[in-house]
């Protein structure tokens, strides 16, 4: 039988170069496994939107959809948005079945790509010394989601034996500049951002310009196209479509 079909599925933004990262990482996934019908969608500000592309695949023969949220952290848009998104999809096509798997969360593998994007803006830079780190991501207003963010933060630190403030884009304090003032108010001026964001936008670039402006010496850039991200969400579908539909049915 054929395999369900995977949508990644990605909050959205007006800025082009996230929707621009988002379908160049589903590519990366399409390469992985080739097998696989695959689409990016996104729940607002981007195109194709959810609804365009069920559609799409319930038009080209698709019963089973795996729904993969390209989320870190579970916050609304994990809780509310893509399950009332995928209850519309079933109301209008009747005998289909799509099945939402876990977002992606802060997996161990994307401190792997954090380090890279790190080395990336420290070279970049011309940075040889770091003695303070902070961990930027969007800020919820629930405490779940946010409290996640600091356990990466801590975790990050914790690897590289350096002090580690979360900071947050929205929402919560701090924002990234008061984190790095902070570091600095203890009297350290080598001061590094990562950024827990999937793509570029609005929010990351504020997390840049307010991390300057407070002396930051390095920003690094979103976690992006990355093959750890993309088995990642390969994971998440497998378990997905066993979900969806039984092992034995899979293998019959």
């Amino acid at each position: 039988m054929t395999a369900p079909a995977l949508i990644a599925l990605a909050h959205g933004s007006r800025d082009p170069r996230s929707a621009t990262t988002i379908t160049a990482l589903t590519e990366l996934v399409a390469c992985m496994r080739p097998d696989l019908r695959l689409e990016p969608a996104f729940l607002d500000l981007a195109e194709p939107d959810f609804d365009q592309v069920v559609d799409r695949l319930v038009t080209e023969g698709h019963q089973e959809i795996v729904v993969v949220p390209l989320l870190l952290t579970e916050a609304f848009h994990a809780n509310v948005d893509v399950p009332h998104a995928i209850k519309s999809a079933l109301a209008r096509h009747e005998g289909i079945k799509i099945q939402a798997t876990k977002v992606l969360g802060i997996e161990n593998a994307f401190f792997h790509v954090l380090d890279k994007r790190l080395r990336e803006a420290l070279s970049k830079n011309r940075v040889r010394e770091l003695d303070a780190l902070v961990l930027a991501g969007a800020g919820s207003s629930d405490p779940i989601a946010n409290a996640a963010i600091s356990r990466a933060a801590r975790a990050w630190g914790a690897h590289h034996k350096l002090p580690t403030i979360a900071a947050f884009a929205s929402s919560v304090p701090p924002a990234a500049g008061e984190a790095v003032r902070a570091h600095r108010a203890d009297g350290r001026r080598h001061i590094a951002v990562g950024q827990l964001f999937l793509a570029p936008g609005v929010l990351p670039d504020r997390v840049t310009e307010l991390a300057y402006e407070a002396g930051a010496v390095a920003v690094a850039e979103p976690l992006g196209v990355d093959v750890e991200v993309a088995r990642v969400i390969l994971a998440r579908y497998a378990v997905g479509a066993v979900d969806l539909v039984p092992l034995e049915a899979l293998f019959a």
